[in-house]
This record gives C-alpha cells, sequence and structure tokens, in this order.
C-alpha cells in the first residue's frame, strides 16, 4: 500500500468509528457475549443473529448458568440458526470453562482456542475484541479487503494462502497503537461486510480506496479468487411417519456421526435412487404421501418425500416411541 499500515489502519478504524452498525455485541466487552456472539455469527447473517442473541444471553447470561442448563433448553433456545452442533460446542465450553477455570473465561489466547468449537478465527476475535490482545482475525470478510488492498490473485481456498494472509493481517495490527486492538479486528471485518463487499464494492465509500490495488488495476470485482467448491451431491430422501397413541417412532443418532451427532429423527433412507423396499428391514410399510421438501446441508441437496407408515410387528431395537410434547422444533 502506498501509505504505511498505520497510517491505513487510522483512516480505517476512523471509518470505522463513524460508521459501524449498532449492534448488542458491540456494546460489551464481556468475553461470554463476545464469544456467544462469534459462534452464533459463524455461517449465519447478522440480522438473523440479533433476536436470538438476545433471547440467548436473557435465559443463559453467563457460563455457569450455560454450564448447568439442560441441553434440550440449549438445543430449544438455539432451534432456528441451524448448524446445532454449534449449540453443543457451546456448552461443551461453558462446562470446560467451569471445570477448568473456575467459570471465570480464560484471558489468554491459548486457552481460548482449546475450547470447543473455538477455531483460530473465533480465538482471535475474542482475544482482541473482549480483552484487547494483538491477534489478527482472519475471516472471509478481511481476506477479502486484503486480496484487494493488494491486488492478490492468490487461492484462498489454499491453506498456504490463508497462512500468507494472516501473517499480512497480523502485521497490519502490530503496527496500531495498543488501545485500538479492540476496535481493530471489527473495523476490517465491518469493511467486508459492508463496504468491501462479494459484489459490487463500495469502492467511493471506501476509507482505504486510495491504496487499493485492485481498484487501481480495475481487479476489484473479481477478486478475491476461489478454486471451485465441491461438487454438490443430488440425494432423494424417503422419510416415513410412523405414529402410535401420539407417539412417533424415531432413532437417536449416534455421537460418532458427522451430521447432527445426537439428534433425533423418523426413520428415513437416502440414495441417489430411492428404493421403493428400504423401509421393508426396518418392518415399516409406506403407504400415502403427505408431503414433499427440498434440504441442503454442507455439500448435499436433499429431495424428499414424506410418507405415512405402519409398523409390522417389532419396533427396531435402534428406535423408540417419542411423544411429540418432548420434540424440540
Amino acid at each position: 500500500m502506498p501509505v504505511s499500515l498505520r497510517q491505513s489502519g487510522r483512516l480505517l478504524l476512523a471509518w470505522y468509528r463513524r460508521n459501524a452498525r449498532d449492534l448488542p455485541w458491540r456494546r460489551t466487552r464481556d468475553p461470554y457475549a463476545v464469544w456467544v456472539s462469534e459462534i452464533m455469527l459463524q455461517q449465519t447473517r447478522v440480522e438473523a443473529v440479533i433476536p436470538y442473541y438476545e433471547r440467548f444471553l436473557a435465559r443463559f447470561p453467563d457460563v455457569k448458568e450455560l454450564a448447568k442448563a439442560p441441553e434440550a433448553e440449549v438445543l430449544e433456545r438455539w432451534a432456528g440458526l441451524g448448524y446445532y452442533r454449534r449449540a453443543r460446542q457451546l456448552q461443551a465450553a461453558a462446562k470446560q470453562i467451569v471445570e477448568r477455570h473456575g467459570g471465570v473465561f480464560p484471558a489468554d489466547y491459548e486457552s481460548i482456542r482449546e475450547l470447543p468449537g473455538v477455531g483460530e478465527y473465533t480465538a482471535a476475535a475474542i482475544a482482541g475484541i473482549a480483552f484487547g490482545l494483538t491477534y489478527a482475525a482472519l475471516d472471509g470478510n478481511v481476506m477479502r479487503v486484503m486480496a484487494r488492498l493488494h491486488n492478490d490473485g492468490r487461492d484462498i481456498g489454499q491453506a498456504r494462502t490463508r497462512k500468507s494472509m494472516q501473517a499480512e493481517a497480523q502485521r497490519w495490527i502490530d503496527a496500531m497503537p495498543v488501545a485500538d486492538f479492540a476496535d481493530f479486528n471489527q473495523a476490517t471485518i465491518e469493511l467486508g461486510a459492508t463496504i468491501c463487499t462479494p459484489r459490487s464494492p463500495r469502492c467511493l465509500g471506501c476509507p482505504l480506496s486510495a491504496g487499493c490495488l485492485a481498484r487501481r488495476e480495475g481487479n476489484q470485482g473479481s477478486l478475491p479468487y476461489k478454486s471451485a467448491r465441491q461438487r454438490v451431491e443430488k440425494l432423494d430422501m424417503a422419510v416415513a411417519i410412523v405414529e402410535r397413541r401420539g407417539r412417533l417412532l424415531m432413532r437417536q443418532r449416534p455421537d460418532d456421526e458427522k451430521l447432527m451427532p445426537g439428534f433425533w429423527e423418523l426413520p428415513q433412507y437416502a440414495s441417489s435412487r430411492i428404493d421403493a423396499h428400504a423401509f421393508a428391514a426396518l418392518g415399516i410399510e409406506l403407504g400415502e404421501r403427505i408431503g414433499a421438501f427440498k434440504h441442503a446441508i454442507t455439500f448435499r441437496a436433499y429431495s424428499g418425500q414424506v410418507y405415512q407408515g405402519t409398523l409390522e410387528g417389532e419396533r427396531p431395537d435402534e428406535y423408540r416411541w417419542i411423544h411429540g410434547s418432548r420434540l424440540v422444533l
């Protein structure tokens, strides 16, 4: 950049302090509240997170309350945000904080990084925002800003590129005064989220536009570069609703499942082609089709059909009769 790291950082901070969105987690330095917001914001839009964040903190105001709460209630308060593994890891981390740190949120990067569900970015964000520690938080927004500032066409999907960008972001934050560390991470993230956006970046409103090499070359719209994502696998799914005296036949997914471990599910079958006799091994006979749905998760896209089902014979060992009142919707 034509200007120094400190000069560009000052421009960015001045812009942030004038234009930052008023978000509830920015009104506090409480590491617990910052942590909850960072976990909720993973793969979820800011607008969707705000009401969940406020309700979650109202019910679980601190680590100890979260640690001792029934898991079902934690999941209930999370319902609608998706990616429920985050809620489970959040509570597991709360229990770890109680057991290892006496219920006090750890104040050093290494201990924060050891918490379940906390990666390098989240640990850096908490360390910087809550404790003013000099750790650069590198997420998609920041990588986009860095790629455009330096007109960097490397593949951000590659680990070596992210490692290099992490070092560049760290040099940038290290050039700032200690008093600015807490705001600096949020400023770079905010710039990427509101100005240096993936499509149609608002360069005229960017505080760093004068030093942006991609804008100078006219490349800002094509950066950052990321190689093609993993191909989406399309699957058909059949789901059976088997009911008896107000209870549904369901199974709990094993804890070692990669997707939604521990969650309860209806009898179902997914494949590239549905076998009409797929439920025979469970003793379930499919009846009338009562609905259809489409659902995508990670790299799988499901096209589902829902049927009334009848259980012929004994209940399969891995299944249980679950009353509807016990379900978290």
